[in-house]
């Protein structure tokens, strides 16, 4: 569930500064790494990525170092691979072309990708990510032109090639030196983006173009026109305007609903449907399932208390509906980030304390319905009702806006192993045991996708398979989820994660150096490589150059992983 977007200012400068602007507002999505590219004036790359925050990373040091007018930013969520830092994006390749490449999603045929690279297209897979299995397809489809200089026409059928070859959920973003930026969207639409355009401040008739997975980053930037990306569609933009092509008819229009359900921002719109229009329909139809249950039950709810910050538009409409008094119970460290996508469930339990406290004065013997977006490993509400009960409340009930989670995500959110999550051969009855709560209340599926489709009725789907085990793409056998259950578990993490601890280290055509400042080389020379001569390990790198082998600068103090590839 990574943040992706991608930029081209009419002015040919100074985009470094929004691409980091735009990855805070994206921040929600991915916390694990960052990293900006942008191209400079002689097609030139200049890089900066690496473990941790936006703000941490992006600072102005850093940013003034990124020279160019468009660019590529990414903000990492791990499902795939490890958190190492050389698997921090965006990624780049420098044959046929200077290629850089962000991407958001996961693929299912990865083993069958990797080993068309290994043995047909010999390219060298440097990583466990499957988003540089993507950028090396597009990257090898792209050579099969031959040509020195490519086309729009000849970028469309690239595309169209890797979307023939992969199977999966999935949004790129990409750019080629001196050219343009580029993004395409998988045949089902699982994964978001989108695009908008704005006019230029300093280009007289000019415009700038961005490329997001959420409308908010536009909306904020302002940029206006937001359209969505197509299933199957792609879309080029240059300085002389922008191409779109259906690159292969679209199958199923099946987004994630998970999206509107935690994962995007409440101001944004995603395939035209308000995430907070959504989330108050939620509300509604949570409300007409708890009033059923809680007369069934016998019992009365004096509160109604949401866990910030997602569930908080649900619940304010549960609570009027329900005509219970809604009292913002927890309060929230924002210093801490979301604890669903932190790595490692021992981390998740213990940042539960860390980012929440609960007010006794809203607990105090009381009757409390807490309201969360959705209950997946069980590890935040366990902590959520302990911390209500220590403060004092008779009962708790726990609501979620959506159905039991029993089966595990394989498009790109980090449910992958069935035995983590807490509704997986669990009854309701036994699910409210595990956590603590006296009682549990669970969104319907039928009126969760009810809560979406009614704000667009043109979408007949939604991928809804963590609830009911349907994979919208197939190909999802028991054999493929066993073996990324093997792969993806906390367990698997953890060691992934030890293995890829410390700085980034990138060596060079065997050569050691030390504070290198490299670019890439112009769009057109398609003989790659570079040496780099110099003493000490590579810590601090930026880019790639042919025009500046072997010169070592000054940089700033920042870490990349290098993909020389080919």
């Amino acid at each position: 569930m990574c943040g992706i977007l991608a930029v081209l200012l009419a002015s040919q400068n100074n985009v470094a500064s929004e691409i980091a602007e735009g990855l805070q507002l994206l921040q929600h999505r991915g916390q694990d790494a960052c990293g900006v590219v942008t191209c400079g004036p002689k097609g030139r790359f200049y890089q900066c990525k690496g473990n941790g925050m936006v703000r941490d990373l992006l600072d102005a040091k850093n940013l003034s170092q990124l020279i160019g007018g468009m660019g590529v930013g990414h903000a990492r969520y791990p499902t795939a691979g490890s958190s190492a830092q050389s698997e921090a994006q965006p990624f780049y390749v420098n044959s046929p072309y200077g290629l850089v490449f962000a991407h958001n999603g996961n693929l299912i045929n990865t083993d069958h990708l990797r080993y068309y690279l290994d043995h047909y297209a010999h390219r060298h897979i440097n990583t466990s990510s499957d988003s540089e299995l993507l950028l090396n397809l597009l990257a090898d489809a792209l050579q099969k032109t031959g040509k020195f200089r490519i086309d729009e026409d000849d970028i469309f059928r690239a595309i169209r090639e890797v979307m023939q070859m992969t199977s999966g959920g999935y949004a790129c973003t990409a750019m080629i030196a001196g050219y343009g930026i580029f993004g395409f969207r998988d045949p089902n639409g699982i994964r978001p983006m989108g695009w908008a355009k704005r006019k230029s401040e300093t280009v007289p008739g000019g415009f700038d173009y961005m490329m997001a997975s959420e409308s908010v980053v536009c909306d904020a930037l302002g940029y206006s026109d937001w359209t969505d990306i197509k299933p199957g569609e792609a879309i080029i933009v240059t300085q002389d305007g922008v191409k779109t092509m259906q690159c292969t008819p679209a199958r199923t229009f099946a987004p994630d609903v998970f999206e509107y359900v935690y994962f995007a921002r409440p101001d944004s719109v995603v395939d035209g449907i308000s995430v907070y229009r959504a989330r108050m329909a939620m509300g509604d139809a949570l409300a007409a399932t708890a009033k059923a249950q809680l007369d069934k039950a016998g019992i009365k709810v004096d509160v109604v208390i949401p866990v910030p910050d997602t569930s908080r538009v649900a619940a304010l409409q549960l609570a009027q509906n329900l005509n219970i008094p809604y009292r913002e119970g927890f309060v929230k460290n924002r210093y801490v980030g979301r604890t669903f996508i932190m790595p490692g469930q021992e981390l998740r339990r213990k940042n539960v304390r860390r980012k929440l406290n609960a007010m006794a004065l809203e607990f105090a013997g009381k009757n409390v319905m807490i309201v969360d977006d959705s209950i997946v490993r069980g590890t935040t509400s366990k902590e959520i009702i302990v911390m209500a009960r220590e403060a004092g409340a008779k009962k708790v009930i726990m609501a979620s806006c959506a159905p039991p989670i029993r089966y595990p995500c394989v498009y790109g959110i980090d449910m992958p192993s069935r035995h983590e999550l807490v509704a997986h051969d669990r009854t309701e009855d036994e699910i409210a045991e595990y956590i603590g709560a006296d009682h549990i209340i669970f969104q319907s599926l039928d009126d969760l996708v009810s809560s979406c489709q009614r704000l667009n009725p043109s979408i007949e789907r939604f991928e809804c398979s963590v609830f009911n085990g349907e994979y919208v793409t197939g190909g999802v056998d028991e054999a493929y989820l066993s073996h990324i259950e093997g792969l993806r578990n906390d367990n698997a993490k953890r060691k992934a994660g030890q293995q890829g601890a410390g700085p980034a280290l990138v060596n060079i055509n065997g050569a050691n150096a030390s504070n290198v400042v490299l670019a890439s080389q112009p769009l057109g020379d398609v003989t790659g490589g570079g040496e780099v001569a110099g003493g000490g390990d590579i810590s601090q790198v930026v880019g790639l150059s042919n025009e500046n082998a072997g010169e070592a600068k000054e940089s700033p103090s920042i870490v990349v992983g290098l993909d020389n590839q080919r």
